[in-house]
């Protein structure tokens, strides 16, 4: 139920130290997943080069304090409010999900590591945010899944055909999901139980053990492309791009509403 812990419920079926390792494994997978993705991919290689290629050919000086500043005001507005997404729709589902995950992410490792024990009393606000997380996701993730998505909104493609960049989202869709149903049919204490408990372990596994092969990572490296874009435009270089036109290009018509991604 949603003001219960589940993860203490099953320690009575599951020790948590069991819990525990397989939390630890999932945040090894993650670590590991990341770090073969960026050596793969030669990602901070690039991100350096073109660092020192801006800052060496740039017209202004940026210094460390801007940078700083610079920071911040990626954090408070590609981080924190996804200020980069023009689609409103978009960005809406994507904040659902950001966040919604956040909240199911931390709350499990909180009631795994600090409440898994059925002498141990979990505050009420915990499963609730777990709850309304997982809930957030589901949201935000099955909205974009099956209407915002560029190639079923715009390209008319299927929102059932499925390729190797929607692993991340359909595994963190199952995860959330099955995780739910979990939760609410486990005070039945039957089959079903162990089922979805089943369906749930399997669908979080693929969600952090396939890092290297899905858009996980792209959460790490979004800032920091970010950062480097604002300390681009401000050192004068703008990756090479010309300066913006005095009159900014009107994508589509007064017959069709544009939708562009």
């Amino acid at each position: 139920m949603a003001i219960e812990n589940p993860f203490a419920a099953l320690s009575a079926d599951v020790s948590p130290v069991v819990m525990q390792i397989y939390v630890i494994v999932m945040i090894l997978f993650v670590a590991a997943g990341t770090l073969f993705d960026i050596l793969h991919k030669q990602s901070a290689t690039y991100f350096f080069r073109d660092w020192r290629n801006a800052q060496s050919k740039g017209t202004d000086t940026v210094g460390s304090g801007e940078v700083v500043s610079l920071a911040a005001q990626t954090l408070a507005s590609e981080v924190l409010t996804s200020s980069e997404f023009c689609n409103a729709r978009r960005r809406v589902a994507h904040l659902l999900t950001m966040y919604g995950f956040l909240a199911y992410a931390v709350t499990t490792a909180i009631m795994v590591f600090g409440y898994a024990d059925t002498a141990a009393s979990t505050p009420a606000a915990l499963p609730v945010i777990w709850t309304v997380g997982a809930l957030m996701v589901c949201v935000g993730g099955y909205w974009f899944w099956f209407f915002i998505r560029a190639d079923v909104s715009a390209e008319g493609h299927s929102p059932f055909r499925i390729i190797r960049a929607d692993l991340f989202i359909l595994s963190l869709l199952a995860s959330t999901t099955f995780g739910l149903i979990w939760s609410f049919v486990q005070p039945g204490g039957t089959w079903w139980t162990w089922l979805f408990l089943a369906l749930y372990l399997i669908a979080t596994t693929v969600l952090f053990g396939s890092v290297p092969w899905s858009k996980f990572s792209h959460m790490f490296f979004k800032p920091a492309a970010a950062l480097q874009k604002r300390v681009a435009e401000a050192n004068g270089t703008r990756r090479n791009l010309p300066a913006p036109a005095d009159r900014p290009v009107t994508f589509g018509s007064a017959r069709r509403q544009p939708n562009h991604y």
